[in-house]
């Protein structure tokens, strides 16, 4: 696969690529099973966030993102299935954790895939908090841990 992968950061208020980033949830949710939200919700919190993106310019097509509100909190978190596993995710985190002290998240309790992701590059699981989601689903409260790990992520994004 030819890649030409290009950086964006859209700042709050801007819906640029939402409907990219609407379709790319989607696509997950219709795969996984994850990333429930309402149509309205998410482009609400799209605009009140600042977003991070990767875009193939090769293929125009929105590789991934992540939505991340004002203390760090990661509202959205998606990479494209054709680019998992490549490292985009970790680079996304990596982004964040360098523009905020601290970064957090929520992850659905039966997402496997996610708290794996987010374990393996650092997070810690602060608590469970039952029935979170609108369909009554548990998560559980992630923190990016202090163990260095933003050291680490930023030399990922170097090397």
């Amino acid at each position: 696969m030819s890649v030409n992968i290009e950086t964006r950061v859209v700042d709050r208020g801007n819906d640029e690529y939402v409907d990219d980033a609407w379709r790319l949830k989607e696509n997950i949710r219709e795969a996984d099973g994850v990333l429930r939200q309402r149509r309205g919700f998410f482009r609400n919190a799209y605009r009140r966030s600042t977003v991070y993106l990767y875009l193939d310019r090769s293929s125009d097509r929105l590789v991934g993102f992540a939505a991340v509100r004002r203390d760090g909190y990661i509202l959205f978190l998606a990479v494209n299935d054709d680019y998992r596993g490549h490292g985009f995710g970790k680079r996304l985190v990596a982004r964040v954790a360098e523009d905020y002290g601290s970064v957090t998240c929520h992850a659905r309790s039966t997402n496997e895939g996610a708290l794996g992701f987010y374990k393996h590059i650092g997070f810690e699981i602060r608590r469970r908090i039952d029935n979170y989601y609108e369909d009554g689903g548990d998560a559980y409260y992630l923190k990016l841990g202090d163990d260095s790990i933003t050291d680490k992520l930023s030399k990922f994004l170097r090397g």
